[in-house]
């Protein structure tokens, strides 16, 4: 079972920005005994053999190995059968624990359709602010020490707070206590002081609750259950900084940065780079090559960022979802319409992988110009810059219509949809010289980007630079 590292931001005086981590992972294991369904295990996904032995022995159901008459782990299905030599008692009595884990599993469809992402708007500031009362209300744990808090807010500050041994029953005496109260959680923020699991996450979505904030990380398989459920999920919060970990839309920082709304970034890597000679993704500049660089920068603007490519595998170090042209050989149009189409937010900013000198701010100052239209397009001194631009899901059967007759000019369709033009004059405070158009199509274009002049030798090995 190997771990991907997962895109996340990182927050810090006032702005996020992106980078990656390595997930704890969380594992549920069924176990069966004598052909009897005995319990769901939580684990880490490691020698499990050692685990479902362990478990036996400590419940009294076996005393020594000779007692195992069969044991096998199928971690493919998440399943461990057993045979042992005495019986399993007919009438079982349960006690869920005050630990880490309770044996519950929980299914995502049984918390009633989920709500989409942007659906509220968390001050950063607010949830910093949340987790310092937090702390400051836990005045057990500083007398007796072992125990866990958690607290409910707004971004106008706490609502509701409770201690206990265990984590997650935290949240169900928040839970009792709203009720108790009538007060309605929707919308709310969680903050925790211990790890946040699948169960923390499905109990806060039956809430409402659409923010969880820890000090320290969520497991893998909580990750996955708060990006469907529409969840802002928050770890290592510490003083004045944390980590997003999905849906960052929803989360407003200070003036200027933050996560562009309801859409996502889309880089076009699947040119054939025939004049260069070499693929240009790949071509180093200032310590990273083009593609990373790129990619770094609208991972800090956009909460989630494809790359179009037929060729994935040169890019398995850049933590993101590679997409292939579904229209393949159809140049950059085909590119746009194979982004539109996967991108999970309505709208998509595209640039192409041979334009390294990128600015945030004006790439921020587009998508949030004329978000009503279509396409959002910037006209430099020269033309229209349709690599450098936002397209909404409205275009895409316009753009499927032109790829069917063979068309690949991608202002072709502009009549059929609503779209703004961003002309000169309103871009260029944020660019004065226009560098975000500059694509690098040949290798004097490269070396002239280098400032080095062009030498037949570089020309020739350019791949290697």
């Amino acid at each position: 079972m190997v771990q991907q590292p997962r895109v996340i931001h990182r927050y810090h005086n006032g702005e996020l920005q992106a980078s990656s981590r390595l997930l704890v992972a969380e594992y549920p294991l069924k176990l069966s005994v004598n052909q009897r369904a005995l319990a769901t295990l939580v684990a880490s996904p490691h020698q499990l053999n050692f685990l479902v032995l362990g478990f036996l022995r400590l419940q009294g159901f076996i005393r020594q190995l000779d007692d195992i008459r069969y044991l096998g782990v199928c971690a493919e299905q998440g399943e461990a059968r057993v045979d042992i030599r005495g019986e399993i008692p007919a009438n079982l009595h349960p006690t869920l624990t005050s630990g880490c884990g309770t044996g519950i599993s929980f299914d995502l469809s049984t918390l009633g359709k989920p709500r989409q992402p942007q659906a509220h708007c968390y001050a950063a500031e607010a949830v910093l602010e949340l987790m310092r009362q937090l702390a400051s209300r836990a005045e057990l744990y500083g007398q007796h020490g072992g125990l866990h808090s958690a607290a409910v807010g707004t971004n106008q500050g706490l609502l509701l707070f409770a201690e206990d041994l265990g984590r997650h029953n935290t949240l169900d005496r928040i839970a009792g206590e709203a009720l108790f109260k009538g007060i309605d959680l929707s919308g709310s923020m969680l903050v925790s002081s211990g790890r946040i699991s699948t169960e923390m996450v499905a109990k806060s979505a039956r809430l409402g609750v659409g923010l969880i904030a820890s000090r320290t990380s969520p497991t893998e398989a909580a990750l996955e259950l708060a990006k469907q459920a529409g969840i802002t999920l928050i770890g290592y919060l510490r003083a004045d900084r944390f980590e997003v970990y999905c849906h960052a839309g929803q989360l407003a920082v200070s003036a200027g940065a933050g996560i562009i709304p309801a859409t996502s970034g889309v880089i076009l890597a699947g040119g054939e780079s025939r004049r260069m000679g070499s693929d240009k993704s790949l071509l180093p500049l200032e310590g990273e090559r083009f593609i990373e660089r790129i990619y770094q920068l609208m991972a800090s603007l956009f909460d989630e960022v494809l790359i179009v490519t037929n060729a994935p595998d040169l890019y398995n170090h850049i933590p993101c979802r590679k997409v292939p042209d579904r229209y393949r050989g159809q140049g950059a149009l085909a590119g746009i319409h194979t982004g539109l189409h996967y991108a999970k937010h309505p709208r998509i900013f595209v640039v192409a992988t041979d334009m390294p000198y990128l600015q945030a701010e004006l790439i921020r100052h587009l998508c949030l110009s004329a978000v009503d239209a279509d396409v959002v397009i910037p006209r430099s001194h020269h033309s229209l810059e349709p690599l450098h631009a936002c397209y909404s899901k409205n275009c895409l059967p316009a753009i499927e219509a032109l790829l069917q007759e063979g068309n690949q000019r991608i202002i072709e369709f502009f009549s059929q949809v609503r779209v703004t033009e961003i002309p000169v004059a309103n871009w260029q405070a944020f660019d004065p010289e226009g560098l975000s158009f500059r694509n690098i199509n040949t290798p004097q274009d490269y070396f002239d980007l280098r400032g080095q002049p062009r030498q037949k030798d570089q020309a020739q090995n350019l791949s290697h630079g």
